[in-house]
């Protein structure tokens, strides 16, 4: 195993995060982890910014562990390293580099006002979890730290810098700050000069183009790792200095390329902690809509997003319920045994889960106007609680709102895909999200082998493809001629039944949503 040309993709997730190093043949051949939660802290949903540090430095720790474990070789040098996570955001710095706010991850439902002012201003969808978003709706707070924010950016951007030196994004993840001009390759001018015009009287001493970072097409080079990226990055002072490095993305972009999904005309489906589907339009959607985002691929092509703020979180409660309550009968829990037996469990279950509705919101969720979410569970008086039709209903859950969402794209812009790939947590049993995800669409899902290695693997192979390709090779033609060429996929087509099952869940869904709302005033 010649690790040197060998390449390491990092991504903070939600709940992991987690590093894939890839050989030349973009295949898997060593991982690391490290779990982390968000906190609600003052009704924000952040993370400290030290434990995303700590966490990245574990993560690493624990994949150069597995490499000395598996192979017999110390870790020093890789071909390239590529950092990606969480998009959206606000995340504000001086120009010391010290931290202004605390964190504001995509989950937060705090930006209304100015989410609404920017979208009317802009002729374009601003959703909440946007960085612009989030501060705009600072300055309209009056927070005293605006005026001596230096730099703007994201998780990935943040410990790219931290690795590198270098404030540039790349364009997935860019996307999802402001709106993005493919024609110019940055940051659309128009909207930002409208930014700038409205925000002028405030007399800050920036223009917003001076605080955001540098935009970068995938396969441009982004920096190279510095000695004290290096050190910062591997505890053990193994690690040299001077690796290249790839501009840090964003999970929709690392989504999309580890299922191939980069085609105009292709689209896929992450499902894990949050859920969105992502299409690539073949042509620019006719009008704007605050339920979809349009964001990038890592190449600059434009993409339909819907997108949810919660998807599994409920599922990994209820399933921890079951495990505490095997463990106060005395029994031992294997968790994933826990997890597959119960996810397929569900496939048991009454298409309409017997009249069982599940509402996954831990936030609160622009798709469906609900600002503040509650997790609940709602019955006819004449269901029947059962293990199955219960684990169907909170499956179901957690795709309904995202079925809202991709039902009103087909509907207003005639925007769907024959097939749509999928990935993330949802799909870790075999054949039970899949299954449950094309009844939901009504249309065919696939899965590829290397789906489960998620946005990790995704971030590696666009450092693969900075390194390795060849002149005028598209990142397009090198995942699809390179990497997926001969690669293993597992396709499942709606069940007639399964389809009309769901399509009564959701229509006792949305008659719920009231009590859903309702809830969020409790405190």
């Amino acid at each position: 195993m010649d690790l040197c040309k060998a390449v390491l993709g990092i991504e903070l997730g939600s709940t992991r995060i987690k590093a894939v190093l890839i050989d030349e043949n973009h295949l898997p051949v060593a991982s690391g982890s490290y779990s982390w939660e968000n906190d609600l802290v003052d009704g924000v949903w952040t993370y400290p910014l030290e434990k995303a540090v700590a966490g990245v430095r574990a993560c690493y720790s624990s994949l150069r562990q597995d490499v000395e474990k598996r192979y017999g070789q110390k870790l020093h040098r890789v071909a390239a390293i590529g950092i990606s996570g969480m998009m959206h955001g606000y995340l504000a710095q001086d120009k010391d580099g010290n931290q202004l706010a605390p964190f504001r991850t995509w989950r937060n439902t705090m930006t209304a006002a100015a989410a609404t002012e920017l979208t009317e201003l802009f002729r374009f969808n601003i959703p909440q979890r946007w960085s612009v978003a989030h501060l705009y709706q600072t300055i309209l707070n009056g927070e005293p730290h605006v005026k001596d924010i230096a730099r703007l950016t994201t998780l990935s951007g943040y410990i790219h810098g931290l690795l590198t030196g270098e404030n540039v994004m790349g364009v997935c993840e860019a996307s999802g700050m402001f709106p993005y001009d493919d024609a110019t390759g940055d940051f659309d001018a128009a909207c930002l000069e409208s930014f700038d015009r409205l925000t002028a009287h405030y007399g800050f001493p920036w223009k917003l183009k001076d605080i955001l970072p540098r935009v970068l097409r995938a396969g441009e080079p982004a920096g190279v790792l510095t000695a004290e990226g290096a050190a910062l990055l591997d505890e053990s002072g193994t690690l040299e200095a001077g690796i290249a490095m790839c501009p840090p993305e964003g999970d929709a972009g690392t989504g999309m390329v580890a299922t191939c999904a980069v085609v105009p005309g292709t689209g896929s489906v992450s499902a894990g902690t949050s859920a969105f589907s992502l299409q690539v339009l073949e042509r620019p959607l006719k009008n704007y809509y605050p339920e979809i985002d349009v964001v990038a691929t890592p190449s600059g092509k434009p993409v339909a997003m819907a997108h949810t703020n919660t998807c599994t979180s409920e599922i990994d409660a209820w399933v921890g319920l079951f495990a505490d309550t095997a463990k106060t009968m005395g029994w031992d829990v294997d968790m994933n045994a826990l997890y597959t037996t119960l996810f397929r469990k569900a496939l048991e279950g009454k298409p309409d889960c017997g009249g069982i509705i599940s509402f996954n919101y831990f936030a609160g969720e622009p798709l469906t106007d609900t600002p503040t979410g509650r997790p609940m569970v709602v019955r006819l008086p004449e269901s029947k609680l059962n293990t199955a039709d219960f684990m169907r209903s909170q499956l179901y859950g957690a795709i309904a709102t995202l079925k809202i969402g991709m039902d009103m794209l087909r509907r207003e812009e005639q925007v769907e895909s024959e097939k749509l790939l999928g990935h993330g947590g949802f799909f870790k049993t075999a054949g039970v999200g899949q299954q449950i995800l094309s009844d939901a669409l009504n249309v065919p899902i696939t899965t590829m082998e290397t789906a489960g290695e998620g946005g990790p693997w995704g971030m590696a192979l666009l450092a693969a493809y900075m390194c390795n390709k060849q002149p005028g090779e598209t990142m397009e033609q090198y995942l699809c001629d390179r990497v997926f060429r001969e690669a293993k996929s597992c396709v499942m087509e709606p069940d007639k039944a399964g389809v009309e099952g769901f399509a009564a869940y959701l229509q006792r869904y949305e008659a719920a949503l009231a009590a859903q709302k309702a809830a969020g005033s409790m405190q």
